[in-house]
């Protein structure tokens, strides 16, 4: 393949990561499963959203692909690429998130994309864009090692800068500007990323794809059985709040997904099934809910920290 992109290989390993990861998620649950549909789209692409819902580990996950094709890019795709504004193209991507019912198995979201686009005039370009990241309510300590130990180890064959560079993405990306503190705890967050050509990028794209699973599954199969109570709930559900938050406010996949015309059920079904809000409400200093604030909202060398410390 060389340097010339191929969409047809790309599409075909989304499709099967889609099956793998329903199906992980499937066996971590034990008894809900995904339902699915068959959706064709305008101009040739389909989508394949996969959504399970109500589970006794799994409250909610969606895990979908989408092949769109466009006859002009939206805002969404072109804010950092103004010279393609207007331009054809086509797009492939798995996109996924997992809230678990027990408040002690963190929420975390992937993502992994492929653009190729074309305009009149100009150079027809393609790039990939991804990545994982980890949103804990009550963490700790050995699963955000284990999460970061294993974004680093997928990047390390890539070069020896990619793992900071890419956390450093994930950490400026999944940021609350109106909150003034990240979402979660991080991991890695690419985007237009061309370097190297197609063959490498297409390597470290499925490495990135398939190390989701190596760094989320072992996470829950050990928090997914942790006593909880009703406060432990009510913080998990306050702290999704600022999922929705990002998701509607700073995320330009959902974005992408709505000016796109994608269906709309299908670009929110990453919203979890429940979640609150509370006015101007903090937690009492020295309590596990403050932990989540002081040691882990907030930009950290967690494998030179953790380990460390």
């Amino acid at each position: 393949m060389g340097d010339t992109p191929d969409l047809s290989a790309v599409r075909e390993f989304l499709v099967g990561l889609q099956t793998r990861i329903c199906d992980a998620l499937e066996a971590e649950d034990g008894e809900a499963r995904f339902r699915g549909e068959e959706i064709e789209r305008e101009g040739g692409g389909r989508s394949r959203p996969r959504v399970l819902e109500g589970g006794p580990v799994i409250e909610k996950a969606a895990v979908n692909f989408s092949h769109t094709v466009g006859t002009r890019l939206p805002p969404a795709a072109t804010e950092r690429r103004p010279e393609l504004t207007g331009g054809r193209f086509e797009a492939a991507s798995v996109s996924l998130i997992v809230h678990p019912r027990n408040p002690y198995a963190p929420t975390s979201h992937a993502n992994t994309r492929f653009f190729v686009a074309s305009k009149d005039g100009v150079e027809p370009v393609w790039w990939f864009g991804g990545g994982f990241d980890l949103t804990p309510f009550y963490p700790f300590d050995e699963d955000v090692l284990h999460w970061h130990r294993v974004a680093r180890d997928l990047c390390e064959p890539f070069g020896a800068d990619r793992y900071d560079h890419f956390k450093k993405g994930c950490d400026e990306y999944f940021f609350l500007p109106h909150r003034g503190e990240p979402r979660g705890v991080g991991g890695l967050f690419y985007d237009d990323l061309d370097e190297g050509g197609f063959d490498r990028c297409f390597d470290f794209h499925r490495a990135v794809g398939e190390g989701f699973l190596d760094a989320y599954v072992p996470i829950l199969a050990r928090r997914k059985g942790h006593d909880y109570g009703e406060r432990e709930r009510e913080f998990q559900l306050y702290r999704r709040g600022r999922y929705v938050e990002f998701n509607l406010l700073q995320d330009r996949g959902t974005r992408f997904g709505l000016q796109a015309g994608a269906r709309t059920e299908s670009v929110l079904a990453s919203m979890p099934p429940h979640a609150t809000w509370r006015y101007d409400w903090s937690p009492e200093p020295g309590s596990p809910e403050a932990r989540l604030y002081d040691d882990f909202l907030r930009p950290r060398d967690w494998l030179t920290e953790l380990v460390e410390g």
